[in-house]
Order: structure tokens, then C-alpha cells, then sequence
């Protein structure tokens, strides 16, 4: 069975027909020929199928894209309307990729976790639930569990640390 749906996708308004269950990142890759998401474990397991989706997180080969319909969609390519993001600048000033296959999914979800902690969401090691993290004292810790969800074959944890630190500014 298929549906039309409507996504803004990196600012541009789209139109697509789908098969009911054709996941987000197969209407992005293959009905819309945005390969900034990338395709890796199919299973959730490695996040770099990451975007945002009207600003939150989410692991589009999770997402059945009919559910989306009418969502605002933000890849990494997406990201910075005048130039590169500040977190794709400093992901290059940091080296915080290597082969760069995971890093549109890194990027995303380093843009959307510090969204969540400026909006007060706790992590796992929030030790504090009355006194939420705030930007300025995301400790290492902190950064690497809620980045948890994207791996990195390459092993560029360091550098990513690094340059979610410097977009922070803790």
C-alpha cells in the first residue's frame, strides 16, 4: 500500500509517494537522493542514520516515514544555513572523524543532545535530577552517554569529545 506524504527536508518542502513501510531513511536516501544519513546496522544499533526531526534526535531506519508526515527533517547537510554548522566546524578543527562515515550522524545528534540539555533533559548520569545539566557543566561523562547512541568504527571518541566540548563551551 502506498501513502503521499509531505516532509520539509533541510528547508525544502517535499511531496513523496512511499510504501507504507519504507523507513524515513530509505524515503530520505532513496525516494529524496539525500544521502547525508547513512545507512549502517539497519537496527538502531549504530546512529548514523541520525537526524533531527522537528529538532529531536531520532534514528531514521527506526522510523516508519509515514509517521513523519509533515515532520521538519534537518540532516547534516542541512545544518548551518550560511556556511558549516559551529559543530561541523569543529569537528573538522578537533579531527573528529576519520573515514567521516558516521559523522552526519555524529553531528546531528551532538546538535540535538545539546538542544536537550539546554532544555534541561536529564541523561543516564545525571547525578542531580532536581538540579538539571546545564551547558556549562556537561562533564565528559555526561557527553559520552548521551552520545552513546552513535558509534564510531574508526574510534574518533576523542576528537568528538572534543568538539561537542568547544561548541559547548564547557
Amino acid at each position: 500500500m502506498e501513502t503521499v506524504i509531505r516532509l520539509t527536508v533541510d528547508g525544502a518542502a517535499r511531496e513523496i509517494t512511499v510504501d507504507t513501510r519504507t523507513t524515513l531513511l530509505d524515503a530520505l536516501r532513496e525516494r529524496l537522493g539525500n544521502t547525508s544519513p547513512k545507512k549502517g546496522c539497519d537496527h538502531g544499533q549504530c546512529g548514523s542514520c541520525t537526524v533531527l526531526v522537528d529538532g529531536r534526535r531520532q534514528l531514521t531506519c527506526l522510523a516508519l516515514a509515514l509517521s513523519y508526515d509533515g515532520a521538519e527533517v534537518t540532516t547534516a547537510s542541512g545544518l548551518g544555513v550560511d556556511g558549516p554548522h559551529p559543530m561541523q566546524e569543529a569537528f573538522l578543527a578537533k579531527d573528529a572523524y576519520q573515514c567521516g562515515y558516521c559523522t552526519p550522524g555524529q553531528v546531528c545528534s551532538a546538535v540535538g543532545m545539546l538542544d536537550e540539555v539546554a532544555h534541561g533533559h536529564p541523561s543516564h548520569v545525571t547525578e542531580d535530577l532536581d538540579r538539571p545539566t546545564t551547558i556549562e557543566d556537561l562533564t565528559d561523562a555526561e557527553i559520552r552517554e548521551r552520545m552513546s547512541g552513535n558509534v564510531c568504527r574508526c574510534g574518533a571518541y576523542v576528537g568528538i569529545l572534543d568538539a561537542v566540548r568547544e561548541v559547548a563551551g564547557a
